[in-house]
Parts: structure tokens; sequence; C-alpha cells
């Protein structure tokens, strides 16, 4: 005689959800929303999101491990390209994809190219996300909804939801989440109770570091950032009660131009990410840290192949 699982082992979900969108369509931000906590980096600045970040989401009835893409876009470099493999490559891979399209811009060429990207995997279900709803008002939001479907309509996507929110509010984040949960199949956790994300925290660092990097740039300088934490351990010879981390990382940019403008004047610049990139690190740690930080030129990296793998794309 078989013995039956109990009903709530059986309504039990756990599986991975992916955001898809252009660049800036708020993924990082509804992603830690979700989460809680900070997982992934946010900015202003379009194509910030260079790793797949998962952050899990832990609810009684279900386990949702979110993957955070780098926007899909029209490449223009190597890094570009490698970038958008990533995102097509984790649309096969996961159980249900979320299209983040904002509420204060009317769907353009990037998100009609997107959604026919998206009209391809067809198995996957799909749930539109109309994210900044803060920054509009109920038509300007409603019309947002009827173009969506529209476009879904036109391109033979079937919308499992379309579902307003704002991560910045917390408006109907829960609700998203309510939603995207039946979506996963039945299981088991994936991951231990209390595991906000699998992301080394290296490179957790890593990133918080190129955030503060990126805050107040001026435009010259472009997207041409990255983080490589050469070394994270503990001061030798603290007491127990007063532990501090030792975190040496170099920023590296592309031309000796943009040296300048990282630095600052008398190096005001540095140490002020330094400030705020350490603030972060240790809420994440959990630990007192001593942030090094240097910043070196690796000429044209996002466009060579063996400086794109030593920096770690």
């Amino acid at each position: 005689m078989s013995v039956r699982p109990s009903s709530d082992d059986q309504a039990h979900r756990a599986g991975f959800a992916c955001f898809v969108g252009r660049p800036n369509a708020g993924k990082s931000t509804l992603t830690n929303a979700l989460v809680g906590t900070k997982v992934a980096i946010t900015s202003g600045r379009p194509q910030t999101t260079r790793h797949t970040v998962r952050g899990i989401v832990h609810r009684p009835d279900a386990q949702l491990v979110l993957v955070d893409t780098p926007g899909l876009h029209k490449p223009r470099t190597l890094l570009g390209e490698r970038l958008n493999d990533l995102v097509r490559s984790t649309w096969g891979e996961v159980d249900v994809i979320g299209f983040c399209l904002p509420a204060d811009q009317k769907l353009g060429p990037g998100d009609r190219y997107i959604a026919k990207e998206l009209a391809e995997a067809k198995r996957t279900p799909k749930v539109a996300i109309v994210t900044k709803t803060d920054l509009v008002d109920s038509k300007t939001l409603a019309e947002q909804l009827i173009a969506i479907d529209r476009l879904g309509a036109e391109l033979g996507i079937e919308w499992a939801q379309i579902v307003p929110v704002s991560a910045v509010s917390g408006k109907q984040v829960g609700l998203l989440a309510d939603l995207l949960a039946p979506l996963l199949p039945e299981g088991p956790a994936l991951y231990p109770d209390g595991d906000l994300t699998d992301e080394p925290e290296q490179v957790m660092v890593a990133e918080l570091i190129r955030e503060a990097a990126l805050e107040g740039v001026r435009d010259e300088l472009p997207h041409s950032i990255a983080v490589v934490v050469e070394e994270m351990l503990p001061r030798e010879g603290r007491p127990a009660d007063r532990p501090l981390l030792d975190i040496h990382a170099n920023l590296y940019i592309e031309r000796p131009s943009q040296k300048g403008i990282i630095i600052g004047p008398k190096g005001a610049r540095l140490k002020e990410v330094g400030t705020k990139s350490r603030r972060h690190i240790e809420a994440l740690l959990g630990t007192p840290v001593f942030l090094d930080l240097h910043v070196k030129v690796a000429k044209d990296w996002q466009r060579d192949p063996k400086q794109l793998r030593k920096l770690g794309f």
C-alpha cells in the first residue's frame, strides 16, 4: 500500500523565474524587492547587470529562485554579444519568464524585439510585469496595460498574467510573488531556508563596488568599469570580538583618460566610492571591512577576448 503525501507536500512548489527586458527596465530593483534585500546591483544607467544573479524568495508554499539577467540589447562590443547569449541561454533553463516593461515609457522597438524572441520560447509561461507604476497616473498605466495585451496577441504570446508593480513603493510586489508561485513545478525547496542568493561573496562584493563607482559619473564615462576582488582575508591578530576583513579590489577602465574621472580631484571620488560600497559590503557580510581600492587601465577590455576572460566574462 502506498502512502500519500500530505496536502502541504503536494502544494509546495520550487523553481526558477527569469526577469528579462530592455536595459533599465527595473529588473534588478524588482529582484531586490522580492528577496527583501540587495542581491542585484541597481543603477540609473542601462546595462548595469553583467552577472546572472540569483535571488531566493522563501514562502511557506513555494521557493522562488529569481534569475536576474542583463538587459537584451543590440550589441556593439564582444561583451555585449556575450551578455545577449547569456540572456537567451537562461530562457531555456527557467520555469517562468517575467517580461519587465516600464510604465513610464511607451512600448518601443527594443520591447518588440525582445517580445519576438520570447515568442519563440513557446513552452515557458510568460508574465508581463509593468514596472515603475509609481511614476505614472492611472490613465497612463491603463494605456500601457492595453498596449502590452495587444503586443502579446499580435505576436502569439499568451500572457499567463499582466501585473503592474512598483518595486520602489512595494505596491503589488507580494501579489507578483503570489502569481509566479503557481507557475513553478511541484517539489521540495532547492536551497536551504535563509539563503538569499547563490552568488559567491567575492562576486557580490565586486558588484557592490561597481555600483558605487557608477553613481554620479559624468556622461563622458561609458560603461567600461569592471571590478575584480583580488583578496578577501581576515586581519591577523584581531581579537575575536573585533574582527576586520581586508578586501583588496581593482577597478578596471579602458583608457588612461578615464582614470581621473574615477579617482576625482585629490582622490575624493574614489574615496566616496569606497565609503558607499563599504557600507553595503559590511551589511552583506555582517563584519567590519577595510576596503583597499586601486584603479587600473585594461585597454579596450570590452572588445578583447583575453581581457574579458581575465575579468570574468
